[in-house]
């Protein structure tokens, strides 16, 4: 399960974060998860509860939001919603869609005390 190693990083940078901001507790974390970046919003949540105890977040709460992806159709030349990677254009049918967002994880906003 690559989620703890990724919610492990994530923890580094919620404290790094809120140790910067003089914070004493992290309130509440809201992750960004791109709909096309091979992550689980469920074992995220599951992972987060595990890494947190003993540290600034303690007690936070987990807020998850999703997303969608999003590409560049070479053909139609046009910025379009995408489901999967390598898929077509749902707009004119062509194969030369490069994705231009969806496919991420960051760490959108952070609550602190």
């Amino acid at each position: 399960m690559h989620e703890m190693s990724l919610m492990e990083s994530v923890l580094e940078i919620v404290e790094d974060e809120a140790r910067k901001a003089g914070a004493r507790s992290v309130k509440t974390v809201k992750l960004a998860i791109g709909e096309l970046s091979h992550v689980e919003p469920e074992a995220m949540a599951f992972c987060f509860e595990a890494v947190i105890r003993g540290t600034l977040a303690e007690g936070a709460r987990l807020e998850i939001e999703r997303v969608p992806g999003q590409g560049w159709c070479l053909d139609c030349a046009e910025t379009v919603a995408i489901s999967e990677r390598f898929g077509t254009c749902p707009k004119c049918g062509g194969h030369k869609v490069q994705m231009t967002g969806g496919d991420d994880l960051r760490v959108a906003e952070l609550e602190v005390e």
